[in-house]
Order: C-alpha cells, then structure tokens, then sequence
C-alpha cells in the first residue's frame, strides 16, 4: 500500500486543515508514531506511546547479536545481513511505564510467528538469516556494528565495512529520538521524482507535518530547539540525522534503489530528519501539536 502524499503515512490521519490550508495548530502536528522494538527488524505505527529517558518506551529494546563476532546485527551491513527487513516486530501488548516489557512477537519471512520468549527463538531466527545469531537485551557497556559504505562518491567512506560505536547500554545508532517531517520527504521527491521516498526508508520515530508544509529540508533549522508535544513531553533537538545505506535496501513492495540515499548525499548532505533526546517524558499521541521553543 502506497503511503499518504500528504503525511508520508500509511494509516493516513491527516490533521485538520483551516481553509488557508496550514496545520490549525502551533507549529505543526504528529502525523505518524513509529517503534521498532527488535533493532533493524521492521516496526510497529502506533497511535500513542509513553516515553522514558531513552524515547519511545520499548523502542530498539531488544537486537540480535552475531555469535561470532559480538556485533550487533544490523541492516547497515546488507552484505552480511541481507534479509533483515524481511523480518517484523512488534510487542504483544503496550509496554507500560514502570512494568517489564511485554513479549515481541517476530513475523519471520515466511509468514510465520515466534515469540522473544520461545526457547527456540534464536535457533528459529538463526536459521532464517544463515547465520547464528543470540537474542540481546539493551545494556552491552560497549556495543558496536558493522556499516557497509557504498561506492558513491558523496560519502565519507567507499566500497568498504566499518565498526561503529554505538551509545553505552542502547541499540541506538546515535541518538533515542529520530524525528522527520513530511516537509523534507516532499522535498526529496521534487528533487527525486522516480523515488519511492517513504517513511519506511527512513525509520523515524516521530513523523511531523510542519504548518507550513513546503517542500524544503525544515528541521536543518530546529538543532538547539527545544521541541514539545502536546501537554506533556519536551526533546531537545540535538543533531542532524546522517543517512546510510539502509534507506537504498527493498523492503516490502519497496525496490533496492541507490540513487534514494545518493540525493540526500548531494542536496542535503547526506542529512534526512534530526536526532533528539528526552528532556521531559510523558505519552505523545498521534494529532499532537508540535512546538519549537
């Protein structure tokens, strides 16, 4: 199913419009929720989510881990773990603030079901990928995995694996919080046309229709903003979002297409969205006003 032109998502709940056609709210609205509770699987849209100090509560809690090597598993390396996005996750019931999390349910790539719980999860999953691999709750002091540089000029590195250091005690790549607007997607496909820019490529978990809306990469200005949502939940927008080649890989009807993350490269320097972290939690909520403070 194709994603709303209007607000990048899927289960299209698009705010309410005043008659000049901006976002009747502050600065914007949450148009689209997004947490992946095994890291690099496929996630879960949501409606609502709690948060903690680490983001959207259950968000990359769980990652498999290379037996051999005592690396995380990830996507960012597709040569060693090509058909990672071939696999979903989603917890099955609310993580509650507070209470242990519940059981992540992961739909395998031939439609069937195992639960994080099976004694026979990581031998199920192993075998599936080809190589074996251990279930891993966040809280290795020291994680790190492998990032496949492409052969494509505008980046740092070319045709060649680096290690990557992750945040002590997280499966973060950098930061807890990712947020995008639907302002920069549009950009991209003005820029792209033939491109399928979607927010699956990117997996933010906060997606923003901004009140005005047009097609420019907005959150290169919101870094040292404070950002609130709703009555309750305040991040502090800390960086930009650098992109890998994750976002080039098929996933669902999605086709493997290089030249998604060779745009970004040339036009925005390789930046999709920002990072941020929590300054105060609460439960954000799809329709959410958003404020830049």
């Amino acid at each position: 199913m194709r994603a709303c032109r209007e607000c990048a998502s899927v289960a299209c709940v698009c705010p309410t419009r005043s008659e000049a056609g901006s976002v009747d709210m502050a600065n914007g609205a949450i148009v689209s929720l997004w947490r992946y509770p095994l890291k690099s699987m496929q996630g879960e849209e949501l409606n609502a989510s709690h948060t903690n100090d680490r983001g959207l509560l259950g968000d990359r809690a769980l990652a498999l881990v290379d037996a051999e090597t005592g690396k995380v598993v990830s996507a960012k390396n597709p040569r060693k773990w090509p058909a990672v996005f071939d696999f979903r996750a989603a917890f099955t019931a609310s993580p509650e603030p507070g209470s242990p999390l519940p059981p992540v349910a992961v739909t395998l790539p031939d439609g069937s079901v195992i639960s994080s719980e099976d004694t026979h999860f990581a031998e199920v999953v192993s075998a599936a990928l080809g190589r074996r691999v251990m279930l891993a709750a966040a809280g290795s002091p020291q994680p790190t995995l492998e990032e496949y540089w492409p052969d494509m000029a505008e980046l740092a590195h070319q045709e060649t694996v680096t290690d990557e250091a992750m945040p002590a005690g997280t499966f973060f790549d950098l930061a807890s919080v990712h947020v995008l607007t639907t302002s920069t997607i549009n950009r991209l496909r003005e820029l792209y046309p033939r491109g399928r820019f979607e927010v699956r490529r990117f997996r933010p978990n906060i997606v923003v229709r901004v009140t005005e809306d047009v097609a420019e990469f907005v959150e290169n200005k919101w870094l040292g903003q404070q950002m609130r949502i709703g009555n309750e939940v305040v991040l502090d927008v800390t960086d930009y979002c650098p992109r890998c080649v994750m976002t080039t890989l098929p996933q669902g009807d999605l086709p493997k297409d290089s030249d998604i993350l060779r745009t970004a490269a040339r036009h925005n320097d390789v930046h999709v969205g920002v990072y941020a972290e929590m300054r105060r939690t609460g439960t954000i909520r799809r329709g959410d006003a958003v404020t830049l403070v």
